[in-house]
């Protein structure tokens, strides 16, 4: 699916536009989202040799550092972070990295690279813990049914989870943006958000079959969710914890000026000495 901006008419992101008229491509790269794209590049060329040179190696590779339920168990922690750079072929990277520069760029350049960069990883890392938590819960429950394969063996790949995190924050900071879907049909920021939620949600209760973790999407956005909830509530209570200890030190100082003037008014000779 493809995406686009269209421009005026509304307070969104800020960027250049490529060619004439009222229509932009897309906004210019942004630090952060250079690196990660560089970073998921190099990852999926080293795949793709591993892949052309020996495909058992490729197996072992994805088996160790994409996301095993198993795995995690066993204590390969770091699965949750890696399996974020491994992607499975060119249209799943394509894609992935296609949203990051479109809907990444401008949450970048609102927020400032560090706090992006922890969103990025927050929402990426939590949909994958979040993935692994419903599978074991939904087999442990005898709801999803082995077949040929066990659910706790199949490893997740992809960026997926921290790019639907980032759909959701651009949904929630710039609802009125229009986002023109295939470049021709133009949909509102938070119905756009709405209806990949909606879509992420009905797809994860159909269960695996498709190839697609949509556990790992629906998490995404509700990591990312919780996450900024958090943020905004954490923000509002240490601005009110300021703002009153604002107030405790204006009182404070105006006491102490009133007890100053006070001294001084005591200290003061009388203007007329009485004999």
């Amino acid at each position: 699916m493809s995406y686009g901006f269209r421009t005026g008419g509304y307070r969104g992101p800020s960027y250049r536009s490529y060619g004439g008229g009222g229509f932009s491509f897309g906004p210019l790269l942004t630090p952060i989202v250079k690196q990660l794209i560089i970073a998921n590049v190099v990852v999926f060329f080293l795949m793709s040799l591993l892949g052309a040179f020996s495909p058992g190696w490729q197996r072992s590779f994805v088996y160790l550092f994409g996301l095993v339920p198993n795995g995690i168990f066993s204590g390969f922690l770091w699965q949750p972070v890696t399996y974020l750079f491994l992607h499975s072929g060119f249209m799943h990277i394509f894609f992935n990295m296609f949203a990051l520069w479109m809907f990444g760029a401008a949450l970048e350049r609102e927020w400032g690279r560090r706090r992006f960069l922890k969103y990025y990883f927050i929402t990426g890392v939590g949909a994958g813990v979040f993935s692994v938590i419903v599978t074991t819960l939904t087999v442990s429950a005898g709801w999803m049914a082995a077949g040929r394969f066990d659910p706790m063996t199949i490893p997740t790949i992809g960026a997926s989870g921290a790019i639907y995190g980032i759909l959701l924050a651009f949904g929630l900071l710039f609802p009125n943006t229009p986002i023109l879907v295939m470049f021709l049909f133009p949909i509102p920021a938070r119905i756009f958000v709405m209806i990949f939620g909606a879509l992420a949600f009905l797809s994860a209760l159909g269960g695996p079959g498709s190839g697609v973790s949509h556990v790992a999407h629906l998490g995404g956005m509700v990591i990312g969710y919780a996450y900024l909830r958090g943020d905004r509530l954490f923000y509002r209570a240490t601005g009110s914890y300021y703002q009153w200890r604002r107030q405790q030190l204006r009182r404070k100082f105006e006491v102490y000026r009133r007890e100053q003037d006070e001294h001084e008014r005591d200290s003061r000779p009388p203007d007329d000495w009485v004999n």
